[in-house]
């Protein structure tokens, strides 16, 4: 893992903020490889090249927009996601392969600033022993209902966070439903995730069933309070039928 420090530690507000815009997207996120029931013998879905908008609501924070871009390189596939307000910036970006069924990290990089101070990390593909945090969150959408995961038989779930340091919570399906958000009406995939330790918490995610990756809506409660909100402002399919 490299880790490079942009200024000095008094960056923390700065750790803060990149924490609070990515958490809703990155933080309870899973890997395949932990899931406690099997998988349908169908294919997983095949992803699709896009990029989206989504308008993030944080509590205590200015509200943000984060621009979410998968895209097909060859013989990996990128997802990059980032940020800008008026004094900040983040960006979270991670190479992985797939196949009919599996997701496998290759590099994965994070970086942050406020007011020019921050941290910028990389992790190889030997720093990560399950998923990073972005290749989860792909690797989440593509397979959530495939699993029968329930709310009382969870999936355990496992992924590093931005340092390589291994999360592990768990996650269930909820009914499909049609939702709407800026971007428009869809159907969604509705995932819940949770933390094992912290059961007062838990994030629910509305992903798309047809686009892996596009997340339509998500909203993270803490003792029983709404904390942060997202949804799907803009949605640009690169190729394809739009959704």
């Amino acid at each position: 893992m490299h880790h490079v420090t942009i200024g000095n530690r008094q960056g923390k507000p700065a750790s803060a903020m990149l924490s609070a815009c990515v958490f809703l997207l990155l933080f309870f996120l899973s890997s395949s490889a932990t899931a406690n029931t099997q998988q349908d013998e169908q294919a997983l879905q095949a992803p699709h090249p896009f990029q989206a908008q989504y308008r993030l609501e944080i509590r205590g924070w200015p509200g943000a927009t984060i621009t979410h871009t998968l895209s097909n390189e060859g013989l990996h596939w990128l997802s990059d996601m980032n940020f800008s307000v008026a004094v900040a910036r983040g960006e979270e970006r991670s190479r992985f392969s797939i196949d009919d069924s599996t997701t496998r990290s290759l590099l994965y990089n994070s970086s942050y600033s406020l007011l020019g101070v921050g941290d910028s990390y990389q992790l190889n593909e030997s720093d990560i022993g399950s998923l990073d945090r972005q290749a989860a969150l792909f690797d989440l959408s593509r397979r959530a209902g495939h699993e029968g995961c329930t709310v009382n038989a969870p999936c355990d779930i496992e992924f590093v966070d931005h340092r390589g340091r291994d999360e592990h919570f768990q996650y269930y399906v909820n009914a499909p439903a049609t939702i709407s958000v800026p971007a428009g009406e869809f159907e969604a995939t509705r995932v819940t995730l949770i933390d094992r330790e912290k059961p007062d918490r838990h994030l629910q995610i509305n992903f798309h069933p047809n686009w892996p990756g596009l997340i339509l809506s998500a909203e993270y409660q803490k003792e029983g309070r709404r904390q942060t909100y997202l949804t799907m402002t803009q949605f640009n399919p690169a190729g394809g039928n739009a959704p």
